[in-house]
């Protein structure tokens, strides 16, 4: 199974076009974070909280490969993607048994942006998140969007 995380905050934006000609595989099951909770992640974690990330998670260690989709937004990924990006801290602290199930997934980058290329440091954060999980990044796809 591939697990497709959009961090656009259009469903239907130019993200989705880039996924749509981008992507490396035909199947997918497709997350879009603004349609869902994901909470800003805290130091003080209320085990009470409810809200749309777990499900992320459990999609995530149940797949195969993972791709993380993203239109640049000042040089760097989106707010949404980067809210999911810090609640992965969990998987570091509290849910470590989660944190090690994501070990030899493979990863892959879709960016869409206006520059004909991505700025230097795009990729850093989500090749430094795989390395850190022990997962395999296997290479960004980037579509110049006019």
């Amino acid at each position: 199974m591939v697990i497709l995380i959009n961090g656009s905050a259009r469903v239907d934006g130019n993200t989705a076009k880039a996924i749509t000609k981008l992507t490396p595989f035909k199947d997918y099951k497709l997350i879009q974070l603004c349609n869902l909770r994901i909470a800003q992640y805290a130091y003080d974690i209320d085990p009470n909280a409810v809200d749309d990330f777990a499900t992320i998670v459990d999609g995530m260690i149940s797949s195969t490969d993972i791709i993380f989709a993203t239109p640049v937004y000042w040089y760097a990924m989106s707010g949404h993607m980067k809210v999911f990006f810090d609640r992965l801290t969990e998987l570091i602290t509290v849910q470590k048994d989660l944190g090690r199930k994501l070990k030899g997934k493979r990863c892959y980058l879709i960016a869409c942006g206006t520059d004909e290329a991505l700025p230097d440091g795009f990729e850093v954060p989500f090749k430094k998140t795989c390395d850190y999980f022990g997962m395999e990044f296997k290479g960004t796809f980037y579509q110049k969007m006019n």
